[in-house]
């Protein structure tokens, strides 16, 4: 599956469900997730095209390719898929078309039963084709979707990255993103750090990873720089983050105001993360992994939910 994704990727995700659905952790999520079968809308595409991703979806990988300010995205799904219904589906919304010799459709986002699917109508679309009869691919631009042998995807930088990874069943590689930099100037809850952002900016390669170990979800960040000294004041950073992490969690008012389950449990995620320097000969890097417990998921399912909780 990574090897047919776009050869101008910047980033790449994967999530491995097949592996996923015998996860304790995972069915802890489910359990709090709006049910889809509840949906009559998704009952009625269940109903039509016969795939039902719960049961039907094995395999993700997703592929964003830079397109000045915006991006491109390419996906394949590996699973269970008639491929007769689903043709039949998405033909009603999208006049089947050739390029290269694949037969895609486009489709219009959102609900193709809405009035954005109506004739004349200025809609984005999305593009769908069969790979084989156990994998579809979905795009943003038909280019895409003839993609067949790309250079870049195959590289023996990208292909390390994969071994490394392999047995995950979660994960995604950035490479020299420079959307690193904008999120860390623009994260959420009015936190800023304009070091950091530069120490981010400067990462060649990006890798996080996750894998569920019983009821709980190990994560692994690794973030890869040429230069010693990015990697040493990005350890140096993270540590005094976590420093006062946890300090701050200790404080009177934090106790007071805090609920002290939610207290418990970030608590928790601070005292199991490790960060540390790695030396792999040709790039070094700093690494950061940490636990997510139930404990983790209940506090936040119990901020999600609370009134006016975000």
């Amino acid at each position: 599956m990574l090897g047919q994704l776009p050869a101008d990727a910047d980033a790449i995700f994967f999530l491995d469900f097949d592996s996923l659905r015998s996860s304790p952790f995972l069915a802890q999520i489910l359990a709090w997730a709006p049910q889809s079968s509840r949906d009559p809308e998704y009952a009625q595409f269940v109903k039509e095209t016969g795939f039902n991703y719960e049961r039907d979806l094995d395999r993700v990988a997703i592929a964003i390719m830079p397109a000045g300010a915006a991006s491109n995205y390419f996906l394949e799904a590996n699973g269970r898929f008639d491929r007769k219904k689903i043709e039949a589906y998405v033909a009603k919304y999208g006049k089947p078309q050739t390029v290269s010799g694949r037969i895609f459709f486009g489709v219009p986002l959102g609900n193709p039963n809405s009035d954005n699917s109506a004739p004349g109508h200025s809609s984005r679309l999305l593009y769908l084709t069969f790979l084989r009869d156990d994998r579809v691919a979905l795009s943003s631009t038909p280019l895409a979707l003839t993609v067949t042998a790309p250079r870049r995807i195959s590289s023996e930088e990208w292909r390390e990255h994969f071994r490394r990874l392999a047995g995950a069943p979660i994960f995604g590689i950035f490479f020299q993103d420079s959307s690193l930099l904008n999120y860390a100037q623009q994260a959420p809850g009015g936190y800023r750090s304009p070091q950091l952002a530069a120490l981010l900016g400067q990462l060649e390669w990006l890798t996080i990873a996750a894998k569920p170990e019983g009821e709980v979800l190990r994560v692994v960040a690794d973030g890869e720089s040429s230069s010693e000294t990015v990697v040493r004041q990005l350890q140096e950073m993270l540590g005094g983050i976590v420093m006062l992490a946890r300090a701050g969690l200790s404080e009177p008012r934090t106790r007071r105001d805090v609920d002290p389950q939610v207290r418990e449990a970030l608590v928790g995620l601070l005292d199991s993360a490790d960060i540390q320097k790695m030396d792999r000969g040709t790039s070094k890097s700093v690494r950061v992994s940490f636990i997510v417990t139930p404990k983790l998921l209940e506090a936040g399912h119990m901020a999600a939910t609370a009134p006016g909780g975000r």
